[in-house]
């Protein structure tokens, strides 16, 4: 491992009201493999530890009325106030927020020290002090409403940690990887060389890196 791949530490805070959910994910595939060698930090967070009441309630009706519960703020600025250090990215999952493209990842994944608290909404939503006063980068994945954040929370942190240098085995598919520089990839194919009548183009059996070059160019896709 390279002296680049030992300074580089990024830490993700996640924080929920389903830490089951996220644990899960973070324990398999390459954000385990990311974690074992010591290249990311991920750390589950449960909401109701910052409340203040037995019911350890985080959501309330919201004011002027209206269906659904909102997340409340206390617990949520008390979470940030214990989590945050002076660097650290308050980032929000939220429909209204910016949708997340590949070059964002990017740009969170050349970030040595990236220290960032994610936030997984809920119910109707947070309330608005929330994103007005404590968040940095508020993202959505797509432009649907799903249940909760927890989702979109891990395709950011999955989409960072498969970046960070050290972390994917074979690194070199990154630079043809769909989505970077605005194309979507290239078919690709691998054995048996023809199945049920349906064969792999001959240029690809043929040898040729030049002619194969030349094929895949043609056949990638704009975004």
């Amino acid at each position: 491992m390279s002296r680049w791949y030992n300074t580089h530490m990024t830490k993700f805070e996640i924080i929920t009201i389903f830490p089951k959910t996220i644990e899960e994910y973070i324990n398999t595939g390459i954000v385990r493999i990311a974690r074992k060698k010591g290249l990311v930090e991920i750390n589950v967070h449960d909401l109701r530890k910052w409340t203040t009441d037995k019911h350890k309630t985080v959501d309330d009706t919201p004011y002027g009325g209206g269906p659904g519960m909102i997340m409340k703020v206390e617990p949520i600025y008390n979470a940030i106030k214990e989590l945050k250090k002076e660097n650290t990215i308050v980032a929000i999952t939220t429909p209204k927020g910016e949708q997340l493209k590949q070059k964002k990842l990017v740009e969170f994944s050349k970030d040595k020290d990236l220290h960032m608290i994610i936030l997984c909404g809920r119910y109707e939503g947070f309330d608005q002090r929330i994103h007005d006063h404590l968040v940095d980068y508020e993202f959505s994945i797509g432009e649907y409403v799903l249940s909760g954040g927890e989702l979109p929370a891990l395709v950011l942190v999955d989409g960072i940690t498969r970046l960070i240098p050290g972390v994917l085995g074979n690194e070199s598919s990154l630079d043809v990887e769909t989505f970077n520089e605005d194309f979507l990839e290239y078919p690709q194919y691998t054995k048996p060389e023809e199945f049920n009548g349906w064969r792999v183009p001959d240029v690809l059996l043929s040898g040729n890196h030049k002619e194969i070059d030349n094929y895949r160019k043609k056949r990638l896709k704009m975004v």
